[in-house]
């Protein structure tokens, strides 16, 4: 993904070895349950080589093909022929901003006479949770998968290291000079509210950051490198945690429910053409570019829900008061007993005659007279003041629930949270690419 890359003869012979190495079929995919039998992905053989070179730094083909072999198992690539070159670069890509974040972090340190980077004990307890989370593997387990395909666990951890220590670099340095004020989520919440009658979507993202990778074209072409792989199989989660720019990186793209104006426009306008289960094809915008992935889309509004339950005893039109009343006594038994939604059914059962079933969820307009007052004015997990009649019997309501459709909105912490990891992302964007406009860089 990076424009204008060169590469010596060295270089492409030790690319063209791993290319061999994988001809035999795809690797392992590490977030697979049953992982398939491992690829033999023998050494390159040949004399090591400088891929580049970031502030004197140099990055050796070596680190280059170790880095390229990680992201084929990781990600699920396909490689051949073809891919090969385009792994070469994302690889690269990786590894020369990983260098710039390391230099950063060590210039820090020296500077504050403090310790940044992650010891290798915290690395340890990171990768453990990594690995047993999300690949539902031990450590000896992931690691031996590593060597299997000729990766050290020296690669995957470095990868850890400089991530998760810039990470907490960028939220230690910037995150106390952050003020999110009231204002700002009250305002956030006002368009969430407005946003609320229209259509939202669940989402995860991938974002290309076009002046990291050499501008807007190297994006848009990067992104549909990764949509064709995505489109052989390789898992979206597993892409966006190599490759996404973005915040959301570290959840595998996840983004969660999203309305209209949270996103760039012409994201909103792209979500509107997609159905779930739906990739997009690559999205401009004014910064970089983005690939969507549409779980689900529930339609806006603002409508009263209630979720229902009922105890009733059966009488006919034609009953005579004193079995009206006698159907009463026995529902005001059931409330002696203190039912809540849990126990409703079972607790009607100790009371002869009386039932109780779930009537669900629907919207507070579908019900009328009696039902209706007895819906909107009953708290939740509580029965109905008094009994209901109607032509079929006697009945008390329980409301179980209530909410407004549309989804429910996030809580002034949770918008706080909100805001504060996208300025902080935004943030680290931009110090990555002050560092990238300061440096050195040699590709060879």
């Amino acid at each position: 993904m990076l424009s204008g890359l060169r590469t010596t003869g060295r270089v492409l012979a030790t690319v063209s070895v791993l290319a061999m190495a994988f001809a035999g079929g795809a690797p392992v995919a590490i977030a697979q349950e049953q992982p398939a039998a491992p690829v033999s992905v023998p050494e390159p053989g040949i004399a090591e080589s400088v891929a580049a070179i970031v502030n004197d730094d140099i990055i050796s083909s070596y680190d280059l093909v170790q880095r390229m072999r990680l992201v084929i198992l990781t990600t699920g690539f396909q490689p051949t022929n073809e891919t090969i070159p385009q792994i070469q670069q994302m690889a690269l890509q990786q590894l020369i901003e990983e260098r710039l974040k390391l230099q950063e972090l060590r210039h820090a340190e020296k500077e504050n006479k403090m310790t940044i980077v992650l010891t290798d004990k915290e690395v340890d307890e990171i990768v453990s949770q990594i690995v047993q989370g999300e690949y539902k593997m031990t450590e000896d387990q992931f690691y031996g998968l590593l060597k299997q395909q000729g990766i050290t666990p020296a690669t995957y951890r470095e990868q850890v290291r400089i991530e998760q220590s810039w990470g907490q670099y960028m939220s230690g340095r910037y995150g106390g000079r952050m003020r999110i004020g009231e204002d700002q989520i009250a305002a956030t919440r006002k368009r969430m509210e407005e946003a609320a009658a229209r259509p939202q979507y669940q989402i995860s993202e991938i974002y290309i950051d076009a002046n990291a990778v050499g501008g807007m074209q190297v994006a848009y072409h990067g992104a549909q490198q990764l949509i064709a792989q995505m489109q052989q199989g390789a898992p979206f989660p597993a892409v966006a945690r190599q490759f996404s720019a973005s915040a959301t990186a570290a959840a595998g793209g996840d983004a969660g429910w999203v309305s209209p104006g949270e996103m760039p426009p012409q994201v909103d306008a792209a979500l509107e053409q997609l159905r779930p289960g739906q990739l997009s094809a690559p999205i401009a915008t004014d910064q970089g570019v983005y690939i969507i992935y549409l779980k689900e889309k529930r339609a806006g509004g603002t409508k009263p829900l209630v979720t229902l339950k009922q105890a009733a005893v059966s009488l006919d039109g034609s009953a005579d008061q004193a079995a009206i009343d006698a159907a009463a006594g026995s529902l005001e038994k059931l409330r002696a007993l203190n039912p809540t939604c849990a126990d409703l059914e079972a607790k009607a059962g100790q009371v002869p005659g009386v039932i109780a079933g779930d009537m669900g969820e629907m919207e507070m307009t579908d019900l009328t007279g009696e039902f209706a007052t007895a819906a909107a004015n009953t708290p939740e997990n509580q029965l109905s003041a008094t009994p209901i009649r109607s032509d079929v019997g006697v009945h008390l309501l329980m409301v179980c629930g209530k909410r407004t459709s549309g989804g429910a909105l996030p809580t002034a912490e949770q918008i706080e949270r909100r805001l504060r990891s996208q300025q902080l992302d935004m943030i680290s964007r931009r110090v990555l690419r002050d560092l990238r406009t300061q440096a050195t860089i040699e590709v060879r």
